[in-house]
């Protein structure tokens, strides 16, 4: 049976904390309940929106179509040889509770993506990463359920269309598939990545033969409570920025008007800025904006004070985005989807 609520409130459920309703919620937690999903999502003028952990959303109103809780849950190994292990895990598992639970059993590849809030399903959505690794290095594929045609669909990484913080699922296939389960292949054997400056900095007391998966999560651990406000405390959502990419002669340009930029080479991609240092040098680091600004350790984040609605938080935002542009030409793309 499949339990709809009306008028559901979403403050509890998105780590902004921002008073939100939505006109229908669904808790989907075994996956024998997809058919029933399919065929009793209200009227076509009620669009659906999939949520997890609801740490990649700003919502400004009231959601007036049908949220589903997406909580489908276990753990398995698919196979195994000398070398790597293929996990699955359904798509409401906590992610950061998946990465320890790896670890623990010496399944390496995600160490540097641990204390990432939300869950496994939301996870190939954004293509999350974090201090040199993303999710697409270790993805394999993934099970989905499209909505409009009731139909179970698998799809591997080039179907995903993996980009820098982007997917399919941000594009052709949003509101209209839901991840069901979503399968990695991990390492049984040590092989760190630990390029990433800050990380590099983080372990320069630990010897190199010393470096093991476990030291380096435990090594993001501290650097992002570190950095990043808790959402259980202040209500964020995690680097609200995507780091902009410009070609190399933009940079060039940059670096003669403006100073030395910290910026990362892609190659013949062009040149990715740090989205953190521009909002720095634009005056915004630490600063507020009646209930909501921008943390004082790390301008990638904004944080709602206490009170303050979506609408308050995007406005402070935009103002951000402005700010950098009138400095330095490049205009700030937000990563959390903004209902």
């Amino acid at each position: 049976m499949l339990r709809i609520e009306e008028n559901a409130p979403l403050q509890h459920l998105n780590t902004f904390g921002v008073a939100a309703t939505a006109r229908y919620l669904v808790t989907l937690r075994h996956p024998e309940a997809l058919a029933a999903l399919s065929r009793g999502l209200p009227a076509a003028d009620c669009p659906p929106l999939v949520m997890g952990g609801g740490s990649n959303v700003l919502f400004t109103r009231d959601f007036p179509g049908v949220v589903i809780l997406n909580r489908l849950a276990g753990i398995r190994v698919v196979a195994a040889d000398d070398r790597h292990v293929r996990v699955q895990a359904g798509a409401g598992e906590d992610w950061d509770g998946f990465v320890r639970y790896c670890l623990e059993r010496g399944w390496y590849g995600l160490e540097n993506l641990i204390l990432i809030p939300g869950t496994v399903g939301a996870a190939p959505v954004q293509n999350i990463g974090a201090y040199g690794v993303e999710l697409k290095d270790v993805f394999e594929e993934l099970e989905g359920w499209d909505l409009p045609t009731g139909r179970r669909l698998r799809l591997t990484a080039a179907e995903c269309r993996f980009g820098y913080r982007d997917s399919v699922f941000k594009g052709p296939l949003q509101d209209r598939f839901l991840i069901t389960a979503v399968t990695l292949r991990l390492g049984l054997q040590p092989c760190p990545a630990t390029e990433y400056r800050d990380l590099q900095e983080e372990l320069r007391g630990v010897p190199h033969g010393e470096r093991h998966p476990r030291a380096v999560g435990e090594a993001v651990v501290r650097l992002r409570r570190r950095k990043l406000p808790d959402p259980r405390e202040m209500g964020n959502a995690g680097s609200f920025f995507k780091n902009p990419v410009v070609s190399r002669a933009r940079f060039e340009d940059l670096q003669a008007r403006c100073g030395p930029l910290p910026a990362y080479d892609l190659g013949p991609a062009g040149v990715k800025l740090a989205a953190a240092a521009l909002i720095e040098r634009s005056g915004w680091k630490g600063k507020h904006r009646g209930r909501c600004g921008v943390h004082d350790r790390q301008p990638l984040v904004l944080v709602n004070l206490g009170g303050a609605c979506g609408q308050e938080i995007l406005e402070l935002a935009e103002a951000v985005r402005a700010a950098v542009h009138q400095a330095f030409g490049v205009w700030l793309e937000p990563e959390p989807r903004i209902l």
